[in-house]
């Protein structure tokens, strides 16, 4: 891949005073549940090892957006006592699971005995993925890791030879017609001697990589749904916990592909969410007037009536399976969690792969990094590649 840059933009470039520097052994991008659990694990493999977090949102959570039922075999494998701990974020267990086909006027549950075993969600847990995040987030800073919120890396920095050394975070200061302005300040760059790209769905530092190293040859391209959820606090007689409910059918009908979810938490907390694949046809489509027209659904708006809207969002998701997985490791890192659309479509969950695939590669780069310093080899050579 070739970088095209003008001579206005080298000059400017030349202008820009040079960047502070800090070094670590890893620099992990994103505080989601897979760039968290890499670093717990980072810490656990080696105390000694310097892991830092870099998390767009003002805090860590805060761009976590999942009405979310967890299967817990990631949080086991990554911290087996939880469950003895008191201030856990797993605080309601599934009860009752529940699938409906809905048409327009009424519904149909579907029995649960067909449906395929990897739809059963008991012994998983209803959670709010955000209060997760900032629970393990508390894990690791306790274990040494450094995370900084509220800093977005905006350019990936590589070494002479093409290898990933690290990231930069973006310039502050800059006004809205791109100009400096008085507090303008450059970014800091974060080196690191590996690199993992744990950003979410389609993020900009994900999506450069994935060109630049062909990371998504001979895979099937990937493919994306939007989900819209809101949080609702509902009346006690309205509320019961640890319900998942899961839906099809209306108001997408037979051609658009989606479903919706309404999951109660505790303290009275209704999660309801709607997704829709992004490979529907109809340009009439919206998918937050669908949305507002699936919660006027009989089957679904007696939940709310009395009820109060809390929050509300929307995120992208990854659906194309396990075929459409790019190419994981890169020369200086690896792509993890969503960035690597580790979603099981079929289950209708995530985050126990993002988990698990943060401690992999935590395992495999924690060897990697321990054997060169075995064999003396510490400095890796800083300097970005000529662009």
């Amino acid at each position: 891949m070739r970088w095209n840059v003008s001579e206005m933009d080298v000059e400017s470039i030349q202008d820009l005073p040079e960047r502070e520097a800090m070094e670590f052994d890893v620099v992990i991008v994103g505080a989601g549940p897979a760039g968290l659990s890499a670093a717990i694990r980072f810490k656990q493999i080696n105390p000694e090892l310097s892991v830092v977090v870099l998390e767009k949102g003002a805090e860590v959570g805060a761009h976590i957006l999942s009405g979310a039922v967890v299967d817990p075999v990631g949080i086991d494998r990554l911290l087996p006592g939880w469950r003895e701990e008191e201030e856990h974020r797993f605080k309601t267990e599934v009860k009752d699971d529940q699938f409906l086909f809905l048409g327009p006027a009424g519904s149909i549950r579907l029995p649960n005995m067909l449906m395929p075993p990897l739809m059963n969600n008991h012994g998983n847990y209803i959670v709010s993925l955000g209060l997760v995040c900032r629970w393990l987030a508390e894990k690791a800073e306790a274990l040494g890791v450094e995370i900084y919120p509220g800093f977005a890396a905006s350019e990936v920095l590589y070494n002479d030879e093409g290898a990933v050394i690290g990231v930069a975070t973006g310039d502050m200061g800059v006004e809205r017609n791109g100009e400096h302005g008085p507090n303008y300040t450059r970014g800091m760059e974060l080196l690191g001697k590996y690199t993992l790209i744990g950003e979410g769905v389609r993020g900009s530092l994900a999506k450069q990589l994935i060109a630049r190293f062909d990371l998504q040859k001979d895979r099937e391209p990937q493919k994306f749904g939007i989900g819209i959820k809101e949080l609702w606090q509902v009346t006690p007689e309205k509320h019961r916990q640890g319900l998942v409910q899961h839906s099809f059918g209306w108001p997408l009908g037979f051609r658009t592909g989606g479903g919706s979810f309404l999951y109660h938490l505790e303290d009275n907390l209704v999660a309801v969410g709607f997704v829709v694949h992004l490979n529907y046809k109809n340009p009439y489509l919206y998918p937050f007037e669908e949305f507002q027209r699936f919660n006027t659904h009989p089957a679904i708006r007696d939940t709310f009536e009395g009820g109060k809207r809390l929050s509300y969002g929307a995120r992208a998701i990854t659906e194309g399976g396990y075929q459409s997985v790019p190419k994981l490791t890169f020369p200086g890192g690896a792509l993890i969690g969503c960035s690597a659309g580790l979603v099981n479509v079929p289950r209708i969950k995530g985050s126990h792969n993002a988990v698990l695939s943060g401690m992999l590669a935590a395992d495999r780069i924690a060897d990697a990094i321990a054997a060169e310093r075995a064999q003396g080899r510490g400095c890796r050579n800083r300097e970005r590649m000529a662009r």
